[in-house]
């Protein structure tokens, strides 16, 4: 008679049954972490450099023009054009991160790693949105401590909300916006392209370096047209207490464009279209 086994093995599921109910957690935390540390591994590259090159505006703008300016929305031009650079240095690495990740992986064949294991189409943007919005806050807060000490621009936070909501949205939208290019790129010069052409003249067209009270009636129509504009505006208003527009509009603004940008990339990664041969 042969001893009872006290550790019999778990029944194999049978062929069809769903063996992962709901949400991968597992494979969410590891794509997620491979994420961060892909960026963190030259963190010099991807969270000091533009950082440095964040301040370098702050600087050479605030000595060009911070005297002929004088006060803007009623604060010394520095401390309206702070938070500005903070938040443009956030979005811009968002969508650097999220692009470059998909692009590279497409470039060197190893894409098939990501779409292989048993995560869903849902699960692949919220990996990479979650791992490009980590690097914006890393830069955002580097770049913000880095002013608080530095002399002649004063970024103190008035309301914390609007620094959550609008660098955490702002964020995911260009995280979102990096998903679609890096799937839609054969090339680096492709995602080059979309940076030069499409994200950085919607950045500095956004009223990161002026007041929209200032311009022209055509050239404040088109900016408020801008999703860009409410993510400057709305976060600026957290640190100095005003708003250049309409708070409430670039709140449900960024929700809807959010909502529908993540709607895109889900169909998009769901399809396979130009990832699966």
């Amino acid at each position: 008679m042969m001893p009872a086994d006290n550790n019999p093995l778990p029944p194999h599921p049978e062929p069809g049954v769903i063996v992962i109910p709901s949400v991968n957690w597992q494979g969410l935390r590891t794509l997620y972490l491979k994420e961060v540390r892909r960026f963190f591994k030259v963190q010099l590259q991807t969270v000091w450099a533009p950082a440095i090159t964040t301040l370098m505006f702050l600087v050479i703008f605030s000595l060009a023009l911070g005297g002929s300016r004088g006060e803007v929305l009623g604060v010394r031009y520095a401390d309206f054009l702070g938070p500005g650079l903070i938040v443009m240095g956030m979005i811009q690495n968002a969508f650097a991160n999220s692009s470059s990740s998909i692009l590279v992986a497409k470039v060197q064949g190893s894409i098939i790693d990501v779409l292989m294991p048993p995560l869903s189409a849902g699960e692949l943007v919220f990996a990479y949105v979650a791992g490009a919005l980590t690097r914006a806050w890393l830069v955002g807060i580097a770049v913000w401590l880095v002013m608080a000490v530095a002399p002649g621009v004063d970024v103190p936070i008035r309301n914390p909300l609007l620094v959550l909501y609008f660098g955490t949205m702002g964020s995911v939208m260009l995280a979102l916006l990096g998903v679609l290019t890096g799937i839609w790129a054969d090339k680096f010069d492709h995602a080059a392209a979309a940076t030069n052409f499409v994200i950085q003249p919607l950045t500095l067209l956004s009223g990161t370096f002026y007041a929209i009270d200032r311009v022209s009636p055509l050239m404040a129509t088109i900016s408020h047209l801008n999703p860009f504009f409410y993510i400057i505006d709305g976060f600026r208003s957290g640190f100095i207490g005003v708003s250049d527009g309409l708070l409430p509009q670039g709140i449900l603004t960024l929700l809807v464009v959010n909502v529908v940008l993540w709607f895109v990339c889900w169909r998009v990664l769901r399809s396979g279209w130009r990832l699966k041969a």
